[in-house]
């Protein structure tokens, strides 16, 4: 014996009919152990791909939590460029898982693996928040004729400056928190399921888009 399987031992390992081996992998003009062998390697390469395509799911979970976390912080800095370069880093990452599925959904098909079609997944719904929704600010002016005069409307400011900081804080923060907690549910799945991950990056740039007009208004109002 000198160690190496002999051919009955390959097709004992390979659980179908050598006419079946050879329609999937092709003609050996009769080398049934050469036939054998390129199948296990085969088999060994889309397996490989596999487990690679599962590592880039489960890292993009990791990165999306990391993105999370940053964004938190950014947000607070009020970091206008950094936030929008997170939300094209999330882009990234869902391209990647994007094509890692693809490349995952063909390799299980060729290996003849059951799948489930993302069709009959029922969709996962993404929370939208709309700028109605968030506190109101208090308005310098108002209806009462004493309100009418340049005088009265600069009363009435100094008069409301400490609730209108507090509602643009407010409304900041809430859009902050619904930023941050779009990426953290997203980053949950590992960005697998294409349809909530498109919902979810849609609506956190509608996101971005709002806390960027709240700081626009706020700035208005409070020259800041």
């Amino acid at each position: 014996m000198d160690g190496k399987p002999r051919v009955e031992d390959l097709l004992g390992a390979v659980p179908i009919t050598v006419a079946e081996l050879r329609g999937a992998v092709g003609r050996f003009e009769g080398d049934t152990a050469a036939m054998v062998r390129a199948s296990i390697a085969t088999a060994e390469r889309a397996f490989a791909e596999l487990d690679a395509c599962d590592g880039v799911i489960d890292a993009a979970g990791v990165r999306g939590e990391e993105v999370a976390r940053r964004l938190r912080e950014l947000l607070a800095r009020e970091a206008r460029e950094e936030v929008a370069a997170e939300l094209a880093a999330l882009d990234e990452i869902a391209e990647e898982v994007r094509r890692s599925s693809a490349t995952l959904r063909l390799l299980n098909q060729v290996l003849g693996r059951e799948t489930v079609v993302e069709d009959d997944i029922p969709a996962a719904k993404v929370p939208v928040l709309h700028e109605a929704q968030l506190p109101k600010v208090p308005s310098v002016y108002g209806d009462e004729a004493e309100y009418a005069d340049l005088l009265g409307v600069a009363g009435r400011g100094e008069e409301l400056a400490p609730r209108r900081e507090l509602a643009h804080r407010e409304r900041l923060s809430a859009v902050a928190a619904h930023l941050v907690a779009l990426v953290q549910e997203v980053a949950k799945t590992g960005f697998a399921d294409a349809g909530f991950a498109h919902a979810s990056l849609r609506e956190a740039y509608a996101a971005h888009a709002l806390w960027l007009r709240c700081l626009e208004q706020r700035r208005r109002d409070l020259g800041r």
